[in-house]
């Protein structure tokens, strides 16, 4: 026979996987941006601003009253999340899609280096040891673009790993209210800093098409999903789920541009993933045990 323990240890196994099967539609929404911002012929800052028009507009639509309070908590993650959007869009524009998603996807390493402090949530041993891999992927990307004029795409792909770390942790800072208030005011801050380059902007009939996929489901409806699942997972664990993006991302765009990244940037794509892969996996079979046994009893 069930008990109330029992009922309560399905019912957060069950927000758990709800919340997994989230983030893997959120991030498999996520990995057509970089198919969509290339085929959109605009400045990278007007894209990022007319897409997130759309998206805070979508993102609206769910939000609670409490979305019109102020808190550095909420102002941070906007922040974060602004800058994000910004250096992302930049970096996809000035490097591969590869280039640009892979490096953003370092930010399970930020996390593990300021969650602690921001989350309560200790790196251990084996997070340290992928970092270094990490870097070492790091430098075979920049070794195979130095001559191609990415390399400013490079950095401004780190700057979004770095941003996006920081969005992921004041989200889930948020997970006891509402974190797409995050996602909203930092499309309105995006927006903000977007508008003299979007009264420039004269989207064609395509890019127009583009930016509307972009707004409503590459970000709009991938971070309402996102908003709810952050609530039910950890940052490492949102991240680690997340890596389909990556993996995903440069496949759409070489089966429709043909963009391929070179073969030390696809070395150091593997060293990354790999090591932030590792880093992510925190096995912790306590809970498990526990609701083995009490299946038993």
């Amino acid at each position: 026979m069930f008990n109330l323990a029992d009922s309560a240890l399905l019912k957060t196994e069950n927000k758990r996987t709800q919340a997994v099967i989230m983030q893997l539609s959120a991030a498999t929404l996520w990995s057509f941006g970089g198919l969509l911002i290339k085929l959109v012929d605009l400045h990278p800052i007007a894209i990022a601003g007319i897409r997130s028009i759309i998206a805070s507009a979508i993102v609206l639509l769910f939000l609670k009253k409490t979305a019109f309070q102020f808190s550095w908590n909420k102002a941070l993650g906007a922040i974060s999340y602004a800058s994000m959007v910004i250096f992302f869009v930049a970096a996809t524009k000035l490097t591969t899609s590869a280039n640009a998603i892979l490096l953003q996807y370092t930010s399970p390493i930020y996390i593990a280096i300021f969650g602690g402090w921001l989350l309560n949530e200790k790196a251990k041993t084996k997070d340290w040891i992928a970092m270094v891999f990490v870097l070492v992927g790091m430098v075979l990307f920049f070794v195979d673009d130095i001559g191609g004029g990415s390399l400013r795409g490079n950095i401004f792909a780190l700057l979004s790993g770095l941003a996006l770390a920081f969005n992921t942790m004041f989200m889930r800072r948020q997970k006891d209210a509402d974190p797409l208030e995050n996602v909203f005011w930092g499309g309105v801050i995006t927006v903000l800093v977007s508008l003299p380059f979007i009264f420039k902007a004269s989207p064609s009939p395509t890019s127009w098409l583009g930016l509307i996929l972009l707004g409503v489901f590459q970000l709009g409806l991938s971070y309402v999903l996102y908003g709810r699942a952050i609530k039910n997972i950890t940052a490492l664990e949102s991240t680690f789920i997340s890596l389909v993006e990556p993996l995903l991302n440069p496949l759409w765009v070489f089966l429709t541009v043909g963009e391929l990244p070179g073969k030390l940037s696809l070395i150091g794509g593997l060293v990354v993933l790999s090591s932030v892969t590792i880093s992510c996996i925190k096995p912790n079979r306590k809970p498990q045990l526990a609701y083995e046994n009490n299946l038993e009893n």
